[in-house]
């Protein structure tokens, strides 16, 4: 009961006008952070950083936090509609989004994603409200040599998201741990395969490469092929929402991805991202219909949009209950405390009590303001898919490009656009998928540094792993996982040789 009533009252602190007027505007400048490509929720959250030092401390806290969760309901806009994630997690929404879009359902996607989100963001504040203090001691468990094991289990798991080719699969996986290592060694302090150029010592930026990658190679795609009025079909005002099977097909790739994603929200490293890919590959293991995943399974729009939303307040556990930011965002956010005069951790909820309360009351108060604010505009972002290609695609070209010249203003960025740009392009028609190269790309400095932080920890002993009991248990797993993607392999050879045999 007690934690209802501290609830309640943070309520009644967040109605006040200057507090709606806040969340009002985080959400409405992390929407349209996620919608563009480049920014990106942190650099959004660092630039209007000085601008909450003369609010009050609720206040800019809660701007900010509305911008973190609502890039999330934002980075799904584009992907669906042009096939180009706004920000990282969003890059598995690409893969039904985009094939949902071309088949005329682009407006029920991005209603799905929008209901998606709010109901697992319901959901992970709720996980964050009840259970923030414990689930957090989970979190601290986590050292190099677990986090290398987590690295293996998910480039496992999340790897050959769409089923294609494993040969291809495991290319593309090792062609993005590859790019991951580009840059200068966070160990040994040298240059690695930056081949003498003075931009690469940075590394590579994971937005040029899915940009590229998916953005501009689709509107290569586009441009390369048959001249044609356009790809979607005309459709009519109700046919922009879901209809009653895509709800049904909905709700519980919903429920299972706000789960996911809060879970996974605890740990450190990419969770949006992460949370994103697991739901996804669960929902293609559960469906009745799998083989529409890749084609327009509306699962694979719900789940992980479910997922990367959970994950963003899971990943508020860590930081409001013990002061650990796991995220690049969430650093930005412990920034915002701390200029305030706010130390985040413990002693947070005993000290600042009504400001705890005031973020979480918050954080349900924008839920519900990015689904009535994003909802209303379905129809309108719809309409984008009727603009004729020739109008369209520069229009893509010139707000990627300018996406992706503000990360570091580089004009060595473009050229990286390009590259990658004309890689997926190719790659699309060889049948490669790009999903495995960025999970490579995401998860490869934690394998590395994993890796190698762990060697150290157990003095070169790399027994030690499997005697952990948190990183044996996930590296048992993946071991088992391997086995069974081999027998399956052999068993399947087999039975194709021994049909061939029979027939002839």
């Amino acid at each position: 009961m007690e934690v209802i009533s501290n609830l309640i009252h943070g309520f009644q602190l967040a109605i006040t006008p200057q507090a709606l007027v806040a969340c009002l505007l985080g959400v409405i400048i992390g929407t349209i952070t996620g919608v563009l490509p480049g920014l990106g929720p942190t650099g959004a959250m660092a630039l209007l950083l000085p601008l909450s030092f003369g609010m009050d401390p609720a206040l800019g806290i809660i701007m900010l936090a509305g911008i973190y969760y609502g890039s999330m309901y934002g980075g799904s806009t584009t992907a669906i509609l042009v096939n180009m994630p706004g920000e990282t997690a969003s890059v598995v929404t690409c893969i039904d989004g985009y094939q949902m879009a071309k088949k005329g359902r682009g407006g029920a996607a991005m209603a799905v994603a929008a209901i998606g989100s709010f109901v697992a963001g319901t959901l992970g504040i709720v996980g964050l409200m009840l259970f923030a203090p414990k689930l957090a001691l989970f979190a601290v468990k986590f050292g190099p040599v677990e986090f290398f094991a987590l690295a293996v289990l998910g480039l496992i798991l999340l790897s050959n998201v769409t089923g294609k080719s494993m040969l291809k699969t495991m290319l593309m996986v090792f062609l993005g741990i590859m790019l991951s290592t580009i840059g200068i060694d966070p160990q040994e302090g040298v240059e690695r395969l930056t081949f003498g150029i003075l931009n690469l010592q940075q590394g590579i930026e994971f937005t040029i490469v899915a940009m590229g990658f998916f953005g501009i190679s689709e509107v290569l795609r586009v441009v390369g092929g048959p001249c044609e009025k356009s790809s979607v079909p005309n459709v009519r005002f109700r046919d922009l929402y879901p209809n009653k099977e895509e709800i049904k097909r909905s709700i519980n790739p919903m429920l299972r991805g706000g789960v996911i994603g809060f879970i996974i929200g605890l740990l450190p490293g990419p969770v949006n991202f992460i949370s994103s890919l697991v739901s996804y590959r669960m929902e293609k293991r559960l469906s009745k219909h799998p083989e529409e995943f890749g084609k327009g399974a509306v699962e694979g729009v719900a789940g992980p949009e479910s997922a990367n939303n959970s994950a963003a307040a899971g990943a508020m556990v860590p930081l409001l209950a013990l002061g650990l930011p796991f995220t690049a965002a969430t650093a930005i956010l412990v920034s915002g405390f701390l200029v305030h005069g706010v130390a985040v951790g413990p002693l947070l909820i005993r000290q600042h009590a009504d400001l705890f309360w005031t973020v979480i009351a918050s954080m349900y108060i924008g839920n519900v303001m990015l689904l009535i604010f994003n909802l209303p505009l379905v129809g309108v972002f719809a309409s984008v898919l009727k603009i004729p290609p020739k109008i369209l695609m520069p229009i893509i070209m010139l707000i990627t490009i300018a996406g992706a010249y503000s990360i570091n203003n580089s004009i060595f960025d473009l050229w990286l656009l390009l590259i990658f740009a004309v890689i997926g392009y190719f790659a699309e028609k060889a049948d490669f998928d790009g999903a495995p190269l960025v999970v490579g790309l995401v998860l490869g400095k934690t394998l590395e540094t994993g890796l190698r932080g762990g060697l150290v920890l157990v003095q070169g002993d790399i027994w030690q792993f499997f005697k952990r009991p948190i990183s044996g248990t996930m590296l048992y797993i993946a071991i088992l996982l391997i086995v069974y993607s081999v027998v399956r392999f052999i068993y399947a050879k087999n039975k194709k040789v021994n049909t061939n045999t029979v027939e002839t």
